[in-house]
């Protein structure tokens, strides 16, 4: 049992937000955690195992500076397999922030979901709202913060967190070729094409950019 008290909703739900600004009606730059803003380590569950993706830190300092919100939505199944708990989830986050810190950026709330069919109790449970392709996290980011769904845009690694984005009515998702990208862009280009809101670019600090240009 854990004895620091977390910002759960629920045993496998985190939600935090990290920042006072009103957002309310502007847009939210959603982005998956490992294989986007930090390298993919299979688990991530201790702080000194954090790698940023170069570039990504200085491009979410921009959207800051523009006014948006920055989000963080991230599956952790890690959790509910026993690799990790929570107090291991809040290092590797404070670990991230503090290098985001160091590039003038930060991230305005954070998401995350633990539940997983193949988990350990009490996390056992498939098929979770908030789980992506689940559009749960994205849902919930958007009733703290007050934000325009379909005026914002999510970056993943997966075709899971493009599907998240789209049951949630983003304007925008993009697929990376960072950590599970290139595989999932083999598997799933083909289908990825007739999607018109799917972009497909080779990190995310590309990604946010051209989001940034073309709004």
């Amino acid at each position: 049992m854990e004895q620091r008290a977390y910002p759960l909703i629920d045993p496998g739900c985190w939600a935090e937000r990290l920042s006072a600004t009103d957002y309310a009606g502007g847009p939210a730059l959603f982005l998956d955690r490992d294989g986007v803003v930090v390298e993919e380590s299979h688990y991530l569950g201790r702080a000194e195992d954090v790698v940023m993706i170069p570039g990504v830190a200085e491009a979410i300092a921009e959207v800051n500076r523009l006014h948006i919100a920055v989000v963080l939505v991230t599956n952790q199944a890690g959790i509910a397999r026993g690799y990790y708990d929570w107090s291991g989830f809040a290092a590797v986050q404070t670990e991230i922030s503090r290098h985001l810190a160091a590039s003038g950026a930060r991230l305005d709330a954070v998401f995350a979901c633990a539940y997983h069919g193949e988990g350990h109790e009490p996390y056992r449970i498939s098929g979770h709202a908030w789980r992506k392709p689940g559009a749960g996290m994205l849902v919930a980011a958007a009733d703290m913060l007050g934000i325009d769904l379909r005026a914002s845009c999510l970056i993943g690694d997966t075709v899971t967190d493009l599907q998240a984005g789209r049951r949630a009515g983003l304007g925008r998702v993009t697929l990376v070729t960072t950590g599970h990208g290139a595989l999932h862009l083999k598997e799933h280009g083909a289908a990825l094409a007739t999607w018109p809101e799917a972009t497909v670019r080779a990190d995310a600090a590309v990604a946010i950019g051209e989001w940034l240009a073309g709004r």
